[in-house]
């Protein structure tokens, strides 16, 4: 019989052990720090009914949907049913307007699983990634406040991630809508479409985005044209320094004076949940391009590896739900594209080297022992110490060899002098160092050897 190729499809992350521990000490960074906030986790299925997950206006994203048709339906021509999530936005939608009177308001949710779409087959495009968001949703209204305590999620989540100096760059769309307005610009199709471009500044420079707008689509004057680059090239440059160049804005109408207000607020209030103003500015050429957004938008960048573009993005939207529900339901998330970032960190070199979740390996000197063996690892386990025992007899030095290369740092052996004297040998495999040690004395000596080990390891 011909053997089946082994292969993966193009544009998924297939992880070996100890790289999949090192995502997934990322995706547990990036939790603790959302529980710690006090969001709620949720999940929702993978798989949504057709009608319910395809309700916008058929975006680039709705183009890359999968559809989900069971074996035995395969001949039928309707589209199906079914379908694969693409993103996690949609399903919160849902879910709210279904379960809206079960939850407490503002609703503070997370939420990290899997999404799927159909993306061209190119370096670091993924059809298969994970999303870890967030979102606060309002029941009729949602104060303005929790547009600023985002960005503190964000700074605590990418400290703890430690993978260097980053920034959270902020904007408001009333800001860039009301200046539109001011400049005749009043169709909201085209200040959408507007939006898109300036969006694109920091990435193909003013010369591309002054020929576009002045060009056939946009047919914009000069004039107009010179006035958005001036308006989108604003950067803070510190706190008081953003808040000094909002001041400069002046007034407009009276989208622009409330887009100036909230972003003046949540500046202010920025400061306050403790974000260092190192790490948060203005920045007026940030749009998002998506078209639910409404007032505060955010994108957050390293510093030192800008080619890596934005690792975390977000922003406040005006209705949730509006296709599954009449309730008013304003709120505002951010999300962590997790399997991109991580890929991109990899790449990069931004990651430490993972370490095996394996602590200790119990080897086997003699086959006529192993209960022993057995009952040590179980001591171990019970101490909550994460504990492996060799089941098949092999010379030792070819389990030190397969603990290496496994990521297990303590080896622990027991022949027959450690037996009848009721000790033990530990063997660092970092430290290329051993010692004996009572069984009695075994876990609180592990123990404090693992907490060295967890503060200082060894590069």
């Amino acid at each position: 019989m011909a053997l089946t190729t082994a292969r993966t499809m193009p544009g998924v992350m297939e992880l070996l052990p100890l790289d999949q521990i090192a995502f997934q000490d990322m995706l547990d960074t990036i939790r603790r720090t959302y529980e710690r906030f006090g969001f709620l986790p949720i999940e929702t299925p993978v798989i949504e009914f057709t009608d319910v997950l395809l309700t916008k206006t058929g975006g680039e994203t709705e183009r890359q949907v999968y559809f989900v048709q069971s074996t035995g339906s395969l001949k039928q021509g309707d589209e199906p049913d079914l379908a694969l999530r693409f993103d996690l936005t949609v399903p919160l939608a849902r879910y709210v307007a279904e379960h809206e009177r079960s939850l407490s308001f503002p609703f503070r949710r997370y939420q990290m699983q899997r999404v799927y779409r159909g993306e061209s087959a190119q370096r670091g495009r993924f059809r298969e990634f994970y999303q870890a968001d967030i979102d606060v949703i309002g029941k009729d209204a949602l104060s303005i406040r929790y547009d600023a305590e985002l960005p503190a999620v964000i700074y605590s989540v990418f400290r703890d991630l430690k993978i260097g100096p980053f920034t959270i760059q902020l904007n408001n769309r009333k800001i860039m809508r009301g200046f539109f307005e001011g400049l005749g610009i009043t169709d909201g199709e085209q200040q959408t479409l507007v939006l898109r471009e300036v969006d694109k500044l920091d990435k193909r420079g003013a010369g591309h985005v002054r020929e576009t707008l002045t060009g056939e689509s946009f047919a914009l004057s000069a004039e107009v044209a010179q006035k958005i680059l001036d308006l989108v090239q604003i950067r803070s440059h510190g706190h008081d320094d953003a808040l000094a160049k909002l001041a400069t804005l002046g007034q407009g109408s009276d989208t622009f004076n409330q887009g100036i207000a909230e972003m003046h607020e949540v500046l202010t209030l920025i400061r306050a949940f403790g974000v260092p103003e190192s790490h948060y500015m203005l920045n007026l050429s940030i749009a998002r391009g998506l078209d639910y957004y409404t007032g505060t938008v955010y994108e957050t960048t390293l510093n030192d590896h800008p080619q890596i573009g934005s690792i975390c993005s977000g922003g406040r939207y005006e209705n949730l739900a509006t296709h599954y529900t009449k309730s008013h339901l304003p709120g505002v998330g951010i999300s962590i594209g997790a399997t991109r970032l991580f890929w991109q960190l990899r790449e990069a070199k931004l990651l430490g080297s993972a370490q095996s979740t394996v602590q200790v390996l119990v080897t086997q000197m003699e086959e006529a022992s192993l209960p022993i063996y057995l009952e040590l690892a179980m001591q171990l386990r019970n101490a909550g110490i994460n504990t492996e025992a060799v089941m098949e007899a092999s010379k030792l030095g070819k389990q030190f060899k397969y603990a290496d290369r496994a990521g297990i740092r303590f080896v622990l052996v027991l022949g027959p002098d450690e037996i009848a004297k009721g000790a033990v040998t530990v063997k660092d495999l970092r430290k290329e160092d051993q010692y004996e040690v009572l069984r009695g004395d075994l876990i609180k000596t592990l123990r404090v050897e693992l907490e060295q080990a967890a503060v200082m390891p060894l590069s």
